[in-house]
């Protein structure tokens, strides 16, 4: 770790350094990359057994420096508990020994880390774009948005837990910032997609966010406005109230679901 600022009251960017990341490609940011706890949230994972495996959190590479080295990692900043899993590991705790070790980290510090992996990302061959993330998908929405044609428009809904965690974002001109505080009673991702005009041409739609939240729009974008798969990405990034291997198992469950129901449509 060579630096650790916070960016807004609930984002936290932690830089590394490691000799290593000349290895990843230059296009990684906005990839992701799995970093290694012991089951306790230590980071020295070289006190694992031969039988033992890490667990892994995963987070987006905001930025790569590669000739330098260094990538950046943006944290959101939660309350966190003591995490209690139950066999499918979820339960209602806030946060997690990874957020905690982003808040509570000094310069020098190590961890290790496995990746890069790239995310499908905007299919940039259409007429218009619909972007959406809450905070934990806002650094790779941020990378996506710096890979769309100059001349691109469209729109980039965006979830954030407070007014003051708004981002100034690198972007075309053509693409309307969308914020949507988290606390709003009125207002969530689902209700202001929806009340946006759904404007002429092919579409190419990028989203990820809370798995809830996911499977609405989901069925927003692929159902009632009939988006092309193509040119569809929509993945959860966490679910309310479980661990990152909760939420796959979550994931799993869903991706079956959604498989088997695949199949019905076609017979």
């Amino acid at each position: 770790v060579i630096d650790s600022q916070q960016l807004t009251p609930n984002m936290q960017r932690i830089s590394f350094q490691a000799d290593e990341l000349s290895d990843f490609p230059s296009d990684a940011a906005g990839g992701y990359i799995k970093l290694l706890f012991t089951e306790q949230g230590n980071t020295d994972i070289s006190q694992l057994t031969a039988d033992e495996r890490p667990k892994m959190r995963t987070y987006t590479i905001r930025h790569l420096r590669q000739a330098l080295n260094q990538l950046d990692v943006d944290f959101v900043r939660h309350e966190h508990l003591s995490i209690i899993d139950n066999s499918k590991g979820c339960n209602s705790s806030i946060g997690g020994f990874a957020a905690a070790w982003s808040q509570s980290v000094s310069i020098g510090d190590t961890i290790s880390i496995a990746g890069p992996g790239m995310i499908k990302p905007v299919n940039i061959n259409t007429d218009w774009y619909f972007l959406v993330a809450d905070m934990t998908a806002l650094p790779a929405l941020s990378a996506q948005l710096t890979k769309l044609p100059t001349a691109a428009s469209g729109y980039a809904v965006i979830e954030i837990n407070h007014q003051d965690d708004k981002q100034t974002l690198v972007k075309p001109e053509g693409i309307e910032i969308i914020w949507v505080v988290a606390d709003d009673a009125k207002t969530n991702l689902l209700t202001q997609v929806k009340a946006l005009t759904w404007q002429q041409g092919e579409v190419s739609v990028w989203c990820a966010c809370e798995f809830s939240a996911m499977r609405a729009l989901r069925v927003y974008f692929r159902n009632d406005k009939s988006v092309d798969k193509d040119n569809l990405y929509i993945s959860s990034y966490w679910k309310s109230g479980c661990t990152e291997d909760g939420h796959k198992i979550a994931k799993r469950d869903d991706n079956l679901a959604e498989d088997s129901l695949a199949k019905k449509r076609v017979q």
